[in-house]
């Protein structure tokens, strides 16, 4: 079992996240994207996708997408202490907020990046090198969406830790990415939403984000 991973990557930042609060080390190589060094063999042929990280397991299967890898590694080989969920229930619950997060904060400005920095210009789309415009109105969509986000969560984290309750899961780990994000973009939550305002500064303190 080996992963490749580009750790200044958001998406291989939570892999890498997850492996700190496991308390668990896998054979690792380093792919830099920034050189594209994903287009290069052999990682063309292994993941099409041309995208870190992705993880080769012991038969060969390539699995990409961090969520998908890290399932994978907990159902697998780590499943203590558990991020997913060790009933049906909590399992549903946390990957309701996990789709929550990812949907309407995570890609939406994962999006905004992409298109207002210039680093990404001819690189718009993870995994590609092409001549696809950057859209500024994408940016102002995205902050739009964190802002409906932020104002729809608030509520909800005035009775509860993290994300799902008291205990820390992997939606966590896509909030601590969506709030980084926020950094880049320059994005302040408004201080109408203190529970919000609370829920970042009770990730930050968290110890598996040191990596």
């Amino acid at each position: 079992m080996k992963l490749y991973n580009f750790t200044l990557a958001p998406n291989g930042r939570r892999v890498k996240i997850f492996l700190k609060f496991k308390n668990k080390e896998i054979p690792e190589q380093e792919i830099n994207v920034r050189e594209g060094e994903q287009f290069k063999e052999p990682f063309k042929s292994m993941n099409t996708f041309n995208c870190v990280p992705f993880l080769q397991i012991d038969d060969n299967t390539i699995i990409s997408e961090s969520i998908s890898i890290c399932r994978y590694l907990e159902e697998e080989h780590f499943p203590e202490p558990t991020l997913f969920g060790s009933t049906p229930k909590m399992r549903a619950y946390i990957d309701m907020w996990n789709r929550r997060l990812e949907l309407d904060g995570y890609s939406p400005l994962g999006n905004a990046i992409r298109n207002k920095s210039s680093f990404f210009v001819n690189r718009v789309l993870a995994g590609t090198r092409n001549d696809i415009k950057q859209i500024p109105e994408i940016v102002e969509r995205g902050i739009q969406m964190i802002e409906l986000l932020f104002q729809r969560i608030d509520q909800h984290l005035e009775k509860n830790k993290f994300i799902c309750g008291e205990q820390f899961t992997i939606a966590d780990i896509t909030g601590y990415s969506i709030f980084k994000s926020c950094e880049l973009l320059k994005f302040e939550i408004p201080k109408t939403l203190p529970n919000t305002i609370r829920w970042r500064d009770t990730l930050y303190k968290q110890d598996c984000f040191d990596v």
